[in-house]
């Protein structure tokens, strides 16, 4: 299962609305046939698997990171390729809540007369999926926070220039994780200030769109975003504060203009429903401090990559990485799930997860 679950990383960035899964067949204690569904619409990690094992599935265990489907969507059930190549047993990691499979699979194996367990290694097949399993659970894409900061905690000078804070193993490392992402999200302040491209630089599996929370539609005609909107999509989520010949003058240059309701900052729940219903997966939210804490007010951030550079800044102003309301005592504070520290050039990337309400709906039992 473990070498289903490697093999299952494998589709990131690539598979997505889809779940990343990986498959392993076992014959007499030797791996047979390895496989992982590699782009949406393609092969199912089943099959893949089987058919690299041919002949020696007949009778063997199937491991599998998430259940098997059992209905016709891009490609036939997997269920049936299962019993077609002669499989006599299947451990799956982790159930499908997909509403089209939700135990049907598992059902549906059973009913043939096959050997099914569930639940080998199923801490982490939940992890690798997480924003998986949160769009099916909740309607909403997986939201990562990311930021670069000084050891005291700033993201930018006074002025608000930030060029550059992180090292160039970090920015590269960014621009990795850009490239698995469905959107990327700023706000105006942030475009104002650095003209942002937003963009995977070298591209990634993915291009995703770039998302600027403007409420009053102020973004420039002459900004990066707008000027390239025709080759790499830009979505302006905007209020009712935003003036109607504003949004038809950058229609007209190539963006997408999202109004939502109210006339104060823009809602982040109604946003992240949208882009839930256009199945979009994961949400990358750049900043700045007011973005990011909106999204933690929202309760809305999932997981977190802080860069942490060598440097000290010094200054008393209020360029952090999230502000919004806050929590007012520090047991309140919001802790990660298993963080993990690596360096990355001169920087240290912390990482980890937030233990949203959503995580034990969809099964998750160790936060």
């Amino acid at each position: 299962m473990r070498r289903a679950l490697a093999e299952a990383a494998r589709g990131l960035g690539s598979v997505e609305p889809n779940p990343l899964v990986g498959a392993a067949v076992v014959r007499d204690g030797r791996l047979v046939g390895l496989g992982h569904h590699a782009r949406f619409g393609g092969p199912h990690a089943e099959v893949v698997a089987l058919d690299q094992a041919g002949e020696a599935a007949r009778g063997a265990t199937l491991y599998v990171t998430l259940e098997p489907c059992c209905h016709f969507g891009k490609t036939p059930p997997c269920t049936e390729a299962i019993r077609a190549a002669g499989i006599a047993r299947v451990v799956a990691a982790i159930p499908d809540p997909y509403p089209k499979v939700a135990g049907g699979g598992l059902a549906a194996l059973r009913a043939t007369g096959l050997a099914v367990a569930v639940g080998c290694e199923a801490a982490a097949a939940r992890e690798l999926n997480a924003p998986y399993l949160k769009r099916v659970t909740t309607g909403l894409p997986f939201v990562t926070a990311k930021w670069a900061m000084t050891l005291d905690g700033k993201t930018a000078v006074a002025s608000g220039e930030s060029r550059w804070i992180s090292s160039e193993a970090s920015r590269r490392l960014v621009h990795e994780l850009r490239g698995r992402m469905d959107a990327i999200v700023v706000g105006i302040g942030t475009v104002a200030a650095d003209d942002p491209l937003l963009t995977a630089r070298p591209p990634g599996p993915r291009s995703a769109v770039r998302i600027v929370l403007d409420s009053a539609a102020r973004l420039p005609l002459s900004s990066q975003l707008a000027r390239t909107a025709r080759e790499v999509p830009v979505l302006l989520a905007v209020t009712e504060r935003a003036p109607a010949h504003r949004c038809q003058e950058l229609t007209r240059s190539g963006c997408e203009v999202l109004p939502l309701p109210g006339t104060g900052p823009v809602p982040i729940l109604s946003l992240l429903e949208e882009l839930g219903r256009r199945e979009l997966t994961n949400l990358l939210v750049e900043g700045g401090g007011r973005v990011l804490g909106s999204f933690l007010d929202a309760g809305q951030v999932d997981a977190v990559a802080a860069f942490v550079a060598p440097i000290l800044e010094g200054g008393d102003h209020p360029r952090t990485a999230a502000r919004g309301q806050g929590r007012a005592r520090m047991a309140q504070a919001m802790r990660l799930l298993h963080p993990e520290a690596t360096p990355v050039g001169e920087d240290i990337l912390i990482r980890g997860r937030l233990p949203q309400p959503w995580r034990v709906q969809a099964g998750f039992t160790a936060d």
